[in-house]
């Protein structure tokens, strides 16, 4: 059995936070496993009841555990960290460094006038023609995200000619210079999910939906893209860096 060290200035609940950690990942807890009780643990390894609350805590936050109540608490399928929101790079892309397979469904893919808020953001007349794509995105087969796009068509009409099920848009966007996306502002809210989630990415009603607004601009600080996305919050987790300047 694993030991904990309290000769070293290490703190306790760290050290058992780790411990399980590494216990989830080789695979001695299972996804849907049971750890043992905050009382087990304390006798365990001989620590307070107050520390193991602690790295338990920490667990639960960081999406490694999950509690019932009355139940006990138990190994959650690990959060997808997603690194999108600091940099510009494709989900096919993300997920594969994962080590998952992505895969997308295209539930429309068509020219439309632009709705008023659309034509706002892409700095168009509202009756000029975008392009609009609504997709489902999967990691190994599970939705993970619903995204509706929209792209001027006069500048992007050639990505009609695409196939977006096996192609990333970002990347046929970079296919020109005036297209290629240098430049993304995005917009971050929490909200419940609604019918349009429970539907496609199979959440029950009210849980968690991290909502993004995104706006892509070109070299010349054109608006290219303007994208919704709603992403499962139980799959989830953005990472974001920030460093002094």
């Amino acid at each position: 059995m694993n030991k904990l060290d309290k000769s070293v200035p290490i703190p306790l609940y760290f050290q058992l936070k780790e411990l399980i950690l590494k216990q989830i990942k080789d695979g001695t807890y299972k996804v849907e496993d049971p750890i043992p009780t905050e009382k087990e643990l304390s006798e365990m390894y001989n620590i307070s009841r107050t520390t193991v609350r602690q790295a338990i805590t920490e667990l639960v936050q960081e999406g490694w555990l999950y509690r019932v109540k009355s139940k006990g608490t138990f190994v959650r399928t690990p959060k997808i960290s997603q690194s999108f929101t600091q940099a510009i790079g494709s989900f096919n892309d993300q997920i594969r460094a994962l080590g998952m397979n992505p895969s997308t469904e295209v539930l429309d893919f068509k020219v439309i006038n632009a709705p008023e808020s659309v034509a706002e953001q892409l700095k168009l007349k509202q009756q000029d023609k975008v392009i609009y794509i609504h997709r489902r995105r999967f990691a190994d087969n599970e939705p993970i995200v619903m995204v509706k796009t929209y792209l001027p068509y006069e500048k992007c009409r050639f990505v009609l000619n695409h196939n977006l099920v096996n192609g990333s848009l970002y990347s046929i966007l970079g296919t020109k210079h005036k297209t290629t996306i240098s430049k993304i502002r995005r917009y971050i809210e929490a909200v419940e999910a609604n019918d349009y989630d429970v539907k496609n990415l199979d959440v029950a009603p009210g849980s968690a939906i991290q909502k993004f607004l995104s706006i892509g601009y070109n070299a010349d600080d054109e608006p290219l893209e303007y994208s919704l996305a709603r992403y499962r919050g139980d799959k989830n987790r953005f990472e974001i860096v920030i460093t002094a300047k």
